[in-house]
């Protein structure tokens, strides 16, 4: 039997050969459909979804040569095969150029016909995949909301996408800033280019300039051999440099000369190297405090935030947490070929009242988790709500009465926890709310103004 089934139509005028193709076709498990003319094999292929047409070249009407050419207007991407016993090299070079996937001659040789047909199968496989996994990768970076904060961030996206700003993207740790960058690199001139990113808190400081910048063999300890950097592999593209605040004052220079002239030295070397980056940053450092303090260099801070992109917290997009449950279920599906699954209405309920402290990075792990986890097809309330009852410790409440800060920090993230839950609680009713909180309802209004939970 073929590993790859697939759907084949034979266009002939000899019944004969239509019956000796389809016994041994079905006889490997493909599907098969027969026409006796050009004309018939035309309504067929508007009707049928087919993989493959095996199409001889002398035939009554229409000949094949004008039926592939009708073939490859109706569907470019479906295969065919031509054959033919009285065909010249003229009439093959042609059906090649028109777009056929391969020739073969009368009298039919049905080893040969089982192995192009076998390796056509195949290819089509792999290219399916390859389909599928760029859609994968697609879904991966994809930007998901449709609440009025991401719509100004998409659309800021789609308007510096196309130009060579420089673009500071600012959040939260796990608002999906990386996905911004994705978006932007999308919608630029480089997009068919290199998008690589640099994570400066992920790289230990002495190695940062290194794996930034390159190396010259003998530079340090174990520099065995020339090294070149995240910088040269984005030559062309994007460079993302993320956490940009753990970046060290030296790296920070080089950086700034990166983006004045384009020029920079690999370490340990004293040859000048050129690139053309675009260089998009971001963080969740107070950049201007940093600045004040001289941790960060002020040239730089204003070379990088040509155009700010502040990405809010997910407890701050309304209806969001819905619409990014369906889509990492139907993602995750994909990802671990797994059969897709859905939250039940408590679940889901429960979920979108959760305050993901985490943002997406936790909801989107707590998405594939269930999916390992969960044996049912419907992921119910408990078997959610022990997952959110120690992520909420373990990040929320712990970091509140367990961390060292100053106390009107600590006092602060308390009221917006606290706050935050109870206007959930009544709806987003303030009146509601002051009234069960015992709090005249403008003490309320201006609190909430203050924590940027509500409108004045």
């Amino acid at each position: 039997m073929a590993e790859h089934k697939i759907n084949i139509l034979v266009i002939d005028d000899e019944k004969n050969i239509r019956l000796t193709l389809r016994d041994i076709l079905e006889d490997d498990g493909h599907a098969v459909m027969e026409a006796g003319s050009g004309e018939d094999g035309l309504e067929v292929i508007k009707k049928q979804s087919l993989h493959l047409v095996l199409l001889d070249v002398q035939l009554p009407g229409i000949d094949g040569i004008e039926t592939l050419k009708k073939i490859r207007e109706m569907d470019e991407s479906l295969d065919v095969i031509m054959i033919s016993g009285h065909a010249t090299v003229g009439t093959a070079v042609d059906a090649l150029r028109i777009g056929a996937y391969d020739f073969l001659e009368k009298p039919l040789s049905l080893a040969r016909v089982k192995l192009a047909i076998r390796n056509l199968a195949e290819k089509q496989s792999l290219t399916n995949q390859s389909v599928l996994v760029k859609q994968t990768q697609k879904d991966k970076y994809q930007l998901v909301g449709n609440s009025p904060q991401m719509e100004t961030v998409l659309e800021t996206a789609r308007r510096v996408g196309p130009t060579q700003a420089k673009v500071l993207i600012r959040g939260e740790s796990g608002t999906g800033k990386e996905l911004v960058a994705h978006a932007i690199h999308a919608a630029s001139e480089r997009a068919e280019e290199s998008f690589v990113k640099f994570n400066a808190a992920a790289i230990p400081t002495e190695l940062v300039e290194s794996e930034l910048f390159g190396h010259e063999k003998g530079a340090f300890t174990g520099a065995v051999g020339q090294k070149k950097g995240k910088i040269e592999m984005a030559n062309g593209g994007t460079l993302f440099l993320d956490e940009i605040g753990d970046m060290g004052l030296s790296a920070q220079a080089k950086i700034l000369r990166v983006l004045e002239d384009g020029k920079f030295e690999r370490v340990g070397g004293t040859q000048t190297h050129s690139v053309d980056i675009r260089l998009l940053a971001a963080t969740n450092k107070p950049l201007e405090e940093m600045v004040k303090e001289g941790r960060f260099r002020e040239d730089l801070f204003y070379r990088l935030n040509v155009v700010p992109i502040q990405l809010p917290p997910l407890r701050e997009r309304e209806g969001d947490i819905r619409i990014l449950l369906k889509h990492f279920l139907n993602f995750y599906a994909a990802e671990l070929s797994m059969p897709l699954k859905s939250f039940s209405r408590d679940s889901m309920n429960m979920l979108c009242d959760y305050a993901f402290p985490g943002n997406i990075r936790e909801l989107r792990n707590l998405v594939e988790r269930l999916y390992i986890l969960s044996p049912n097809a419907e992921i119910d309330i408990a078997e959610v709500k022990p997952h959110l009852t120690q992520m909420s410790s373990s990040e929320g409440d712990a970091a509140i009465f367990n961390d060292t800060r100053p106390f009107a920090e600590a006092k602060r993230m308390f009221e917006e926890r606290f706050l935050g839950s109870q206007l959930k609680q009544h709806a987003g009713n303030i009146s509601r709310t002051a009234k069960s909180l015992g709090m005249q309802q403008s003490n309320l209004s201006r609190k909430l103004k203050e924590l940027g939970l509500g409108k004045s």
